[in-house]
């Protein structure tokens, strides 16, 4: 049994010790099966919250109303969920009602596909009434029970059916592919935020770029924000190989590859409804790989971008450009060699300048700083307070 299932045994043993039942659930015991590594180890019991918060000293309240609660274990958090049935789903996303039970296979009836309705009890053992197991020997997703059903309850589920194939290269079961034909529709209904989480999900995953695709061939992408126009745009992308982009790398990838206007990527980014942080970073990346159509990274464009976007950007223009990749040494030893590799670094202040030449604060300064600051990064001048002042009275006499 995996080591981080091992370190929790002892809540299981503890339920157990109680009356009641308890197992590992979740993707951790997919991805364990599977041979990958795991993170979030969770536990599903029939003991109801109220009655786990009196078996453990030290727990949390973290979604009780849904019967989880957080269980603070040898300085390790662990969920440990009521078995649950949920009513009829109102919104296409969450159960109108959910009822506590003591059936773990009721509960594992209720989840969205079989390899994740698989349960560990704390010798290892399987419980597997759905056929999770031989579907991960098939390599297939499958959904409990009718397809149609399943995406109707949440629609979700269907954006998660392609991260799963992103992420886990498995192929989508044909009843279950042609559910996401007939119900994208549904997405409509699910809030941007959430689809953004599997979305970003499945551009980062191996196998991206057949995801992408059938993103397209299902229909699905009309109901993802800016996309409904694009299905051409996004499978044009198939012909490039770009394996080993970062997440950003990608979302700047897709923007230049759906042939919009700065103003348009803006726009789409926003209704993704994404951190204002992710959305500049995004931006600016889509701007130096724009300008590096134009030309190689110079050391004031080097200086400006900064090493990571520079490499970024000279990374996917590789890509779309379908040069042979290159390790971007040649960059950084230039970026290594800049005097300095942030304005932060420049010897230099407004205070500086105004004591200099006796004159107001305005916006005299701020061009100022600028060209300093261009000339220390060509090395027109050494980044020292005693060689700016003199450089730039010698400028001001000339």
């Amino acid at each position: 049994m995996n080591i981080a299932f091992q370190r929790a045994v002892p809540i299981l043993e503890k339920l157990e010790d109680n009356g009641f039942e308890a197992y590992f659930v979740g993707g951790a015991v997919r991805d364990a099966i599977i041979g990958r590594d795991i993170s979030d180890v969770d536990i599903a019991t029939s003991a109801t919250p109220d009655e786990v918060k009196k078996i453990f000293l030290k727990t949390v309240d973290v979604g009780i109303e849904h019967g989880t609660v957080l269980v603070l274990f040898q300085g390790e958090p662990y969920e440990v969920t009521t078995f649950r049935a949920e009513s009829q789903y109102v919104d296409f996303r969450r159960p109108a009602e959910v009822k506590f039970i003591r059936n773990l296979i009721e509960d594992l009836q209720r989840r969205d596909f079989t390899m994740n309705s698989i349960a560990l009890d704390k010798h290892g053992v399987a419980i597997d009434p759905f056929s999770g197991m031989e579907a991960i020997k098939l390599k297939q997703i499958v959904t409990v029970g009718k397809a149609d059903e399943r995406f109707t309850e949440d629609a979700l589920r269907m954006m998660r059916a392609l991260r799963f194939h992103s992420q886990l290269n498995f192929d989508i079961e044909r009843n279950t592919y042609e559910a996401l034909k007939h119900n994208g529709h549904l997405l409509q209904h699910i809030a941007v935020e959430r689809k953004l989480v599997e979305f970003n999900k499945l551009l980062v995953g191996n196998n991206r770029k057949q995801a992408l695709q059938h993103l397209v061939d299902t229909g699905l992408y009309i109901y993802l924000p800016g996309l409904a126009a694009k299905g051409k745009h996004i499978s044009a992308l198939e012909e490039y190989d770009y394996a080993g982009l970062t997440l950003e790398e990608m979302w700047a990838f897709i923007l230049y590859g759906l042939k919009l206007t700065e103003p348009e990527r803006k726009i789409i980014l926003k209704s993704w409804r994404m951190p204002a942080k992710t959305i500049k970073y995004i931006l600016s990346l889509s701007e130096w790989l724009h300008d590096r159509f134009t030309a190689h990274f110079n050391k004031q464009s080097l200086y400006q971008a900064g090493k990571q976007k520079a490499l970024s950007a000279n990374r996917i223009y590789e890509i779309i450009t379908k040069q042979e990749r290159s390790s971007g040494e040649a960059l950084m030893e230039q970026y290594h060699h800049l005097p300095i590799k942030d304005r932060s670094e420049l010897q230099l202040t407004g205070d500086d300048l105004m004591d200099w030449f006796n004159k107001p604060a305005g916006p005299w300064i701020k061009a100022c700083i600028e060209e300093v600051e261009e000339a220390v990064v060509y090395s027109k001048v050494k980044n020292t307070k005693d060689s700016i002042r003199e450089w730039l009275l010698r400028c001001n006499q000339n």
